[in-house]
Order: structure tokens, then C-alpha cells, then sequence
């Protein structure tokens, strides 16, 4: 009996699991909508031109025109810059909820001193003012601790065994969201890098094919067709920098929670071993 809440966070988790799914259904296909806007419309626009003509050369250092020289691949680019941004944003947001409304060092501590003084009261109701993923496991933690008190056909052993199985549970149970749709901007590092390439490389084909079909070398215009196709190289590395960045930035905030969850953990199995041998 002392298990039957966990069918209810089962639930709560798939909810969970299913809500970001949609979202990063939506996302995706909505990124790519804007970034396909913004180089029809703001890229492509023809004061960017020169004579405000499209198929004239970009005017003088004007960069959204070099970009949309760059060719529809541009567009595919900034969807997946757009897709970075809107999914790191995303999971700082969770993070920022699993953690709870207080400072994670700050909780742990309080969470620590009232198990030393064995205020275990105290110690849950302070996990309900912090809320979050890691005061939902270890208060998780405590209740178990409250029912191996009275419970009689088990050895101390046995049930700081079975404490530290039901904080692993609860964080089984609440841990894995936070790290939905990283997979996301983990692979938007590939594949912002080799989308950039690929437009350098198509972009120098036609540079040099355009070079070959008028005839007489003209350096000016090679020059201009190298410049636009390595605009996406540009923005492909600038798109796998932000994602590795980020991607870096949320494991670290997620291995920090975990080891909060793992600090208070042990401090639970502790109290109990010292004050219940």
C-alpha cells in the first residue's frame, strides 16, 4: 500500500512525456515556416539590392542580401537557429520549475539540517514550500522513511535498503522529463554544420558555373558568389555553436539536480541508520 501514489505520477509523467512531444511536433515545422518568412520577406527584400532590384547584386556590405544569395538553404538554416533558440528556452523553463521556487543549495541545506536534528516534519514541509522535481523525491524519500518507523517484520538494513529504492523510484519518475527534447539539440549540432556546408558547396557550384558560362574570368563576380555561399557556412556554425552551448549549459543544470536529489538521498538513509540501529 505504501506505493499506490506511483500510478498517478506514471500518469502525470506520459502527460508529460505527451505534451512535449506535441510541442516539439509544432515547433519544428513552425520554425521552419518563420525562417522561410524571414528570407522571403526580410532577407529578400529589395531595398537590400542594388537599383532595389532583386536580381541585382547585394548593395555594399549589405548582409541580409548576400544571405538570400545564399539560396533557399538560408532559410532552412534560420528555421533550425529558430529551433535552438525555442527549445533551449523550452528546458531552461522546465529546469527552472523541476528546481523549485528556492535556490537548490539553499533547500538542501535546510533539507539537511532538519534530518540531522531528525525533524522530519519540518524537513517535508519544507519540501511542499519548495515544490519541484527534487522536493517531490525527497519528500518522496521521507514518507518512506515515515512508514519503515513503524514498520516490524523488517531489520534497519532492510529498510534503508528499501528508502533508498523509493527515492530511486521517485526519481526514475520525475528525472527523465527534464531531459526530453535535448536529443533535439543535440542533433541540431550535426546537422546545422553539415546544412551550412551543404549551401557553401552549392553555392560554389553555381559560383564557378556562372564563372565558366560567361566566358572571361571575372574576379568581381567570383569574389560576390564565394561571399553569398559562405553565409551559410557562417550561420551553420553559428547555429551548432549556440546548440553545443546550450545543450552543455542544460546537462550540467540536469546533473545538478541529480546530484542534489543523490546528496539528500543519502543524508535521508543516513538519519535513519544513526537513529535507528
Amino acid at each position: 500500500m505504501a506505493n499506490a501514489p506511483k500510478p498517478t505520477t506514471v500518469k502525470k509523467e506520459s502527460s508529460s512525456s505527451s505534451a512535449s512531444n506535441l510541442f516539439a511536433t509544432l515547433v519544428i515545422p513552425i520554425c521552419i515556416a518563420i525562417g522561410v518568412c524571414i528570407f522571403i520577406f526580410l532577407l529578400g527584400d529589395a531595398s537590400n539590392f542594388i537599383d532595389n532590384n532583386k536580381e541585382n547584386l547585394p548593395k555594399q556590405g549589405n548582409y541580409a542580401g548576400m544571405a538570400y544569395k545564399g539560396g533557399p538553404i538560408v532559410a532552412i538554416l534560420i528555421g533550425l537557429l529558430l529551433m535552438v533558440i525555442v527549445f533551449s528556452v523550452e528546458r531552461l523553463i522546465v529546469i527552472g520549475k523541476a528546481t523549485g521556487k528556492g535556490g537548490l543549495d539553499t533547500f538542501i541545506k535546510k533539507i539537511q539540517g532538519f534530518l540531522n536534528t531528525n525533524n522530519i516534519e519540518a524537513a517535508t514541509a519544507e519540501c511542499d514550500k519548495q515544490e519541484g522535481s527534487v522536493a517531490n523525491v525527497i519528500k518522496s524519500g521521507l514518507k518512506k522513511y515515515r512508514e519503515m518507523e513503524v514498520e516490524t517484520n523488517m531489520d534497519t538494513d532492510q529498510k534503508c535498503l528499501a528508502i533508498q529504492k523509493d527515492i530511486e523510484e521517485a526519481t526514475t519518475l520525475e528525472m527523465p522529463m527534464l531531459e526530453q527534447n535535448l536529443t533535439v539539440i543535440a542533433t541540431l549540432v550535426s546537422i546545422g554544420t553539415l546544412t551550412g556546408l551543404l549551401g557553401t558547396v552549392t553555392g560554389m557550384i553555381k559560383a564557378f558555373a556562372g564563372l565558366a558560362n560567361s566566358g572571361a574570368p571575372d574576379q568581381a563576380a567570383l569574389a560576390v558568389g564565394i561571399s553569398e555561399a559562405l553565409m551559410c557556412t557562417a550561420t551553420g556554425i553559428g547555429t551548432s555553436t549556440l546548440a553545443i552551448i546550450m545543450y552543455n549549459v542544460l546537462t550540467s543544470k540536469i546533473d545538478k539536480l541529480t546530484y542534489a536529489i543523490d546528496e539528500a538521498g543519502f543524508s535521508i538513509i543516513q538519519t535513519y541508520a544513526s537513529t535507528h540501529k
